[in-house]
């Protein structure tokens, strides 16, 4: 195969260019490493491994503009191994500028800048192998040119007292980082004494000052590109300090520093006071920072040799006073980059065609590496039967054939450094399987079935025992397909239970004892619209001509120009007020400025291009938010509670008066409202004339006979008219019919009762199927006062017809 190929980001198709390729040599595993990481040649043959890996891979280097550098790179594998190198993705040519060495390093015999034209060796570079099974690309290595700076920060000029401190700094950019000492009167400083401190970042501290300090102090910056020295700053050192007290004070606080793995971190703190204040470092969350690797530089800079990700945090220095709790504080924040790292590698695999291949890669790094997977050197992105999962840490090949035979990389790459590692795929093919299924096409029947056929394969017909249809959603993943199978002699099947106006796409496969053949070209095809589905109501009361309507979404309705269509009317009038147009996003309407006490027949549908589906009926009684506002006016149990309490007594009087009224509202709603029914004037004539007394406060109330005499078959009457009782107002009520209108009674299909109607229903029934029980009088809601009912009591029937109302808790 040819290895000019793209891999990796930054990378970019090497435009097609005369001249041969740089080197292409068999590689062995001995090397000898000798000056400017030379690698000697080795007979060939031996230590081969039959993956194709790296055992040396390039790192990131400086090189001096005009000397030589060498790229080590060493491949193991089964020869013949083919080596390239790439420049920012661009395959290198052969040059007298560089040489392919014979163990396929690479060597750049004069580094050069990019000056007057000629073009700078500074790049990424990688080292590619190829042999007969694939192809792999080593890591990128940085090549920057050794530089150095001006000084952009000079020493500044100090006046100090005795006993006193004194701090210089300067700052220089150089790769690699300049090596910082200090002269003083250009001498260099006695590193030995202790009160002199260096530290690497270009600051010099001087505590203790003492007369003989003074001097001209200058900033040594040096590299292997060059040695440069900064301006001279004088030290003055005046008379002993006054002595009087000061107040600690932090001159200089730890800086931000973002550093990597196996650096040094160095935070500053430099404190001044009198007395001498003591500096010491916490982290702000709270952790230890340990001893191991931590040390003190003068009286109170913090070091940190050989950091790790778990150094890095908000590291705290405070200044106190000795003997005291009065201190000063200064922070900095410490973050530590790690380059990514393998935790699981990818590993070689051997699959039968036409099934899946699964390779899992995970690294590890700070920040979180990003993984990108090559094939045969190439950038490998999801689509068709190629899916990577779990931030592309698992790479999926479905139906794979002989075309997906390759070594795949995986390639883990952060801000601190990139790695790979690779693995390579194996398709095993059985000699003598039927080519793929031809002809495939793909035609929709209906809404929720298309007709999938296809023609015989051309070679190795014989041994074919059936087919098998793959079916998936276009919009899903590969793994999501299904299998639908079918005979040998059947060339074509209808698909069912689809989704309408969805995309498919269909794949067919022959199948004998042997294996599979390869798939056939996937065809696509949409299933057929229809009309939508009812949608799901719920009806809320709002107030006594107010009404909240609300429904479900249908996700495909605004794509397919669609939307709702409301309808509404009082139920004893004929015709519908509507249709009210919804767009299909949205999923409440309320309805306003309606009859009250009347009962609404509501209807919604949604439509489409393909027409409009079956509406959702409800039907809902404004009766209950009439009587609730007309007759139950509320009780200010607040009043009540507001009373003695200026006293414990009285907060406790004051809240079992409260929950007493608000248990005596309970009960005047839930009696008050079921004491008035309403019968159809069929239905009554079918009943037991009610039997016991009345109270004359409410001639509407309505006694339930008894069920001991023969009338268990009543019961459900029963129900039904407390059905009706909810959704139609008495008689002469605004906008009421004619409560014995037999058609008004045939015609109520749809009641809403309250849930906390029930149990009071059922109990009442139960006494009334009690072989002794008489008729059972309804209570008039004066009857009703709070605390009569307890728990376990019942309602109790009357000992004769003449007898008053039972109460309740008697």
């Amino acid at each position: 195969g040819d290895p000019h190929v793209p891999a990796g980001p930054r990378r970019v198709r090497r435009q097609s260019a005369p001249g041969p390729r740089l080197g292409v040599l068999p590689v062995c595993s001995i090397h000898t490493n000798l000056s400017f990481s030379f690698h000697l040649p080795c007979p060939i043959g031996l230590g081969h491994s039959a993956e194709l890996a790296f055992a040396m891979e390039p790192s990131d280097d400086v090189a001096v503009p005009g000397q030589p550098i060498v790229l080590g790179c060493r491949v193991e594998g089964t020869p013949p191994v083919r080596i390239t190198w790439r420049k920012n993705g661009v395959e290198l040519l052969e040059s007298t500028h560089s040489t392919l060495l014979a163990n396929g390093s690479l060597m750049i015999h004069h580094f050069r800048l990019d000056r007057g034209g000629s073009p700078s060796d500074e790049g990424d570079y990688e080292c590619v192998a190829q042999n007969r099974f694939g192809l792999v690309v080593s890591r990128k290595a940085r090549i920057q040119a050794a530089t150095m700076s001006d000084f952009h920060v000079h020493p500044q000029a100090t006046v100090g007292e005795e006993g006193g401190v004194a701090r210089f700094q300067c700052q220089i950019h150089g790769l690699p980082k300049p090596l910082i000492t200090w002269e003083k009167n250009r001498v260099p400083i006695d590193t030995d004494n202790e009160r002199y401190t260096l530290l690497p970042k270009g600051v010099l501290q001087i505590t203790g000052l003492r007369a003989e300090d003074s001097g001209v102090f200058h900033c040594v910056a040096s590299n292997v590109a060059s040695v440069r020295v900064s301006h001279g700053a004088r030290l003055t050192v005046s008379g002993s300090g006054s002595g009087a007290y000061k107040e600690p004070m932090i001159l200089v606080g730890p800086e931000n520093l973002t550093l990597t793995v196996h650096q040094t971190a160095v935070l500053e703190c430099v404190a001044t006071g009198n007395p001498r204040p003591i500096v010491s470092w916490s982290r702000l969350d709270g952790r230890p920072i340990g001893v191991e690797g931590i040390q003190v530089l003068g009286t109170g800079n913090l070091i940190i040799s050989d950091v790790t990700v778990q150094h890095s945090g908000i590291y705290v220095c405070a200044a106190n006073k000795p003997g005291t709790r009065v201190r000063r504080t200064a922070q900095g924040r410490l973050v530590v980059q790690a380059p990514a790292e393998f935790v699981q590698h990818p590993q070689s695999i051997s699959r039968p065609a036409g099934t899946t291949a699964m390779f899992t890669c995970q690294a590890q790094g700070e920040p979180p590496p990003h993984v990108t997977w090559l094939k045969n050197g190439q950038v490998l992105g999801p689509g068709g039967h190629v899916r990577l999962r779990n931030n592309n840490s698992t790479l999926t090949i479905s139906g794979i054939g002989p075309e997906d035979e390759a070594i795949y990389q995986c390639v883990a790459e952060n801000s601190a450094g990139s790695s790979q590692a690779s693995a390579r795929l194996t398709v095993l093919w059985a000699e003598g399987l039927p080519g793929p299924p031809l002809n495939v096409q793909a035609v929709s029947v209906s809404s929720t079935a298309v007709r999938v056929s296809w023609d015989e394969p051309l070679v190795n017909t014989k041994e074919i025992i059936g087919y098998v249809l793959h079916i998936r959603k276009a919009a899903d993943p590969p793994e999501l397909e299904y299998q639908e199978a079918v005979s040998k002699s059947t060339f074509q099947h209808l698909v069912s239970d689809l989704e309408p106006s969805t995309a498919y796409s269909f794949y067919v496969k022959a199948y004998t004892p042997r294996g599979a053949s390869s798939a056939s070209a996937p065809v696509l095809t949409s299933t057929l619209g229809e009309a939508p589905a009812p949608p799901p109501l719920s009806v809320r009361v709002l107030g006594s001509s107010s009404l909240q309507l609300r429904w479900e979404l249908w996700p495909r309705l605004a794509q397919h120009e669609g939307g709702f269509k409301l309808f509404y009317r009082p139920a004893s009038r004929a015709s519908f007020t509507g249709p009210i147009l919804l767009p299909a996003t949205v999923s409440s309407y309320n309805l306003s400025q309606l009859e009250p006490a009347a009962v609404y027949e509501v209807k919604l549908l949604a439509y489409n291009q393909h027409g409009e589906g079956n509406a959702t009926v409800r039907f809902v009684s404004l009766r209950g938010a009439s009587e609730r506002t007309a007759l139950s006016p509320p009780c200010d149990c607040r009043k009540e509670e507001s009373t003695n309490q200026t006293s414990t007594t009285g907060i406790v009087i004051g809240i079992h008066i409260g929950v007493t009224c608000i248990i005596f509202c309970v009960l005047f709603l839930l009696f008050g409202q079921r004491g008035r029914v309403l019968l159809c004037k069929d239905v009554e004539n079918q009943l037991s004339p009610p039997q016991g007394p009345r109270s004359p406060r409410d001639p509407s109330i309505l006694a339930l006979n008894g069920a001991g005499r023969g009338e268990r078959g009543r019961d459900k009457q029963r129900v039904e008219m407390k059905e009706l009782e909810q959704l139609f107002p008495p008689a002469g009520a605004p906008g009421s019919s004619d409560p014995g209108d037999p058609a008004l009674c045939e015609e109520t299909q749809f009641s809403m009762l309250p849930l906390e109607g029930f149990s009071l229903l059922e109990e009442m029934m139960s006494e009334a199927k009690a072989p002794s029980a008489g008729p059972v009088a309804a209570l008039p809601p004066q009857d009703v006062g709070p605390g009569l009912l307890s728990k376990g009591q019942a309602i109790r029937p009357p000992t004769a017809p003449a007898a008053q109302p039972a109460r309740l808790g008697q």
